[in-house]
C-alpha cells in the first residue's frame, strides 16, 4: 500500500463522487446548446485521458512520452476537463452548475492536486531518483507546456496500455452519463 494513502478515505472519496454524479443527473436540465458545449470540453478531456493512459506504465519506468512530455499530470487535467464538461452539460437549476464547478475547482486545486503533488513524488523518487527531479523541474504539474520534454520520445501509445490502466471503464461510464443527458435534453 502507498504511504500516505488511506483506503477508507479513498472509498469515501469514490462514494462521494458517485453520489455527486447521481445528484447532478437527477437535477440536470440540459439543453442542446449546453450539451454541445459541454460535450466538446468533455470529449477533449477524455481524449487526453485515453492518450495518457496509453502511455502510462505504472511503477516500471518514468513516463515522459505522449502527453507526459507536456504535463506531469495529463490524467488529472483530463479529469478536470471532464468535470467542467459535465457541469456545463447538466445545466442545474438556479445556476447551481456554476457553483458546483467553482466548488469542484476549489477542492481540486485546494486539496486534491496539492496532495497528489506532495505524496506521488516521494513514492516515484524511490523508483526513478534524479531523473524524476529533472523531469519535475522541466515539465509543469498540470497545464501543458508548449515546449516538449525531451525524454522518452520512442515510446508509442498502445491500446494494451490504455486497457491495463482501465480507461475503457471511464469511456463506458461517460457514454452512459452523456447518453442519459441527451435523453434528458430531448424528453418532454
Amino acid at each position: 500500500m502507498n504511504e500516505g494513502y488511506s483506503r477508507p478515505l479513498g472509498l469515501v472519496r469514490l462514494a462521494s463522487i458517485y453520489l455527486l454524479v447521481a445528484a447532478v443527473l437527477a437535477f440536470a436540465r440540459p439543453t442542446p446548446v449546453h450539451l454541445t458545449a459541454g460535450a466538446i470540453v468533455l470529449a477533449c478531456g477524455e481524449a487526453l485521458r485515453v492518450w495518457a493512459a496509453g502511455h502510462l506504465v505504472k511503477n516500471e519506468r518514468l513516463v515522459t512520452s505522449g502527453p507526459y512530455r507536456y504535463s506531469r499530470n495529463p490524467l488529472y487535467l483530463g479529469r478536470l476537463l471532464i468535470f467542467t464538461g459535465l457541469c456545463v452539460m447538466s445545466r442545474l437549476p438556479f445556476g447551481a452548475s456554476w457553483w458546483l464547478l467553482l466548488a469542484g475547482y476549489g477542492v481540486f486545486f485546494g486539496y486534491y492536486l496539492p496532495r497528489k503533488e506532495r505524496v506521488e513524488p516521494a513514492r516515484l523518487r524511490e523508483l526513478h531518483g534524479e531523473a524524476l527531479d529533472t523531469y519535475r523541474r522541466e515539465v509543469p504539474a498540470l497545464f501543458p507546456n508548449l515546449r516538449a520534454y525531451g525524454g522518452d520520445t520512442d515510446r508509442r501509445w498502445t491500446l494494451a496500455c490504455a486497457l491495463d490502466n482501465r480507461e475503457h471503464w471511464m469511456v463506458a461510464a461517460l457514454v452512459v452519463v452523456v447518453g442519459f443527458l441527451i435523453w434528458r435534453s430531448y424528453s418532454p
